[in-house]
């Protein structure tokens, strides 16, 4: 009998530690921003939003205190029964444009203190419900470690794992979205494989072509050095000349350069699109000062 006791301890020892190994590459990826009662994530290529609100968990309450993600009320019926606490699930996808299928799932559960946590995951081209379970366990476990957040105010940005100063002009757009005027913009997200960082650089193209909002007039493979890692990048110079838009408007520029990079970093993935406009900054390398902190032009 000691002998079993024995095993069964150690086989849930090295569970834990499994799962412990599991989450701190998790968390490796994962970044964070909290901003008016909403935290914003990003990791894999997956957007993520998490929202708790002082209120009865109940499908009535759900539908008219989480009104911006317009969820009627008769939609809130199916429980996701791999999850041991109260909760709605809600799915919806929808292909716009063509070649890009929007999958967006919905969470709803009750917390430990009897309010309600809502949840989104948009991803594109993919699903996975696996993750989604687990990362909805690890917020109704209070599980998040701060050191995933990142200061609304950039002074500093972590990428994929190296932390870079920044200006007090740049700004967040978006989690993993960066943007210095004058000096170019990026979005990036760390990756667990190569071919789903691969894969998210070519729905970022698709999703830019499909705003028909300019003509491309190049589109090339470069060289490049991307966070010390040979590698090579897509560049695409984009023409809005004549094009009245309120990004055009805001720039001035008339031509946008965009790369799109895929690359192994530090032992994960890194997506990244990165840009800039043909009246900012540009140094003698031929990329504007924000890109010039992660890529450099071979």
């Amino acid at each position: 009998m000691k002998i079993k006791i024995t095993l069964l301890g150690l086989l849930g020892f090295l569970a834990i530690s499994v799962y412990g190994q599991t989450n701190d590459d998790l968390f490796y990826r994962l970044q964070a921003i909290s901003n008016h009662g909403i935290d914003f994530f990003n990791v894999d290529g997956i957007e993520i939003t998490s929202q708790k609100i002082d209120c009865e968990f109940s499908a009535r309450n759900i539908q008219r205190k989480f009104k911006q993600l317009a969820i009627r009320e008769n939609e809130l019926n199916y429980p996701d029964s791999l999850l041991n606490f109260k909760n709605f699930y809600v799915f919806k996808s929808a292909e716009e444009p063509a070649g890009l299928v929007n999958n967006i799932s919905y969470y709803f559960i009750e917390s430990k203190d009897s309010k309600t946590i809502g949840f989104t995951f948009a991803m594109v081209n993919k699903t996975d419900r696996e993750f989604e379970r687990d990362f909805v366990r690890l917020i109704y476990q209070e599980a998040i470690p701060e050191s995933v957040y990142n200061s609304i105010d950039v002074d500093s940005i972590n990428f994929a794992g190296r932390k870079i100063p920044m200006g007090s002009s740049c700004h967040w757009m978006g989690i993993n979205n960066l943007q210095c005027p004058s000096y170019g913009q990026m979005n990036w997200s760390v990756h667990k494989d190569g071919g789903d960082a691969a894969k998210t650089v070519d729905n970022q193209f698709l999703a830019i072509i499909a705003m028909k909002k300019g003509k491309i007039v190049a589109d090339t493979t470069v060289n490049v050095t991307f966070e010390g890692t040979a590698t090579t990048a897509r560049r695409v110079i984009y023409d809005f000349t004549g094009v009245t838009s309120a990004l055009v408007g805001m720039s001035g520029g008339k031509t946008l350069t965009i790369y799109f990079v895929a690359a192994p970093i530090r032992g994960h993935y890194v997506s990244c699109v990165m840009s800039f406009w043909n009246n900012d900054q540009i140094n003698p390398g031929g990329l504007s000062p924000l890109l010039e902190q992660v890529m450099k032009l071979n």
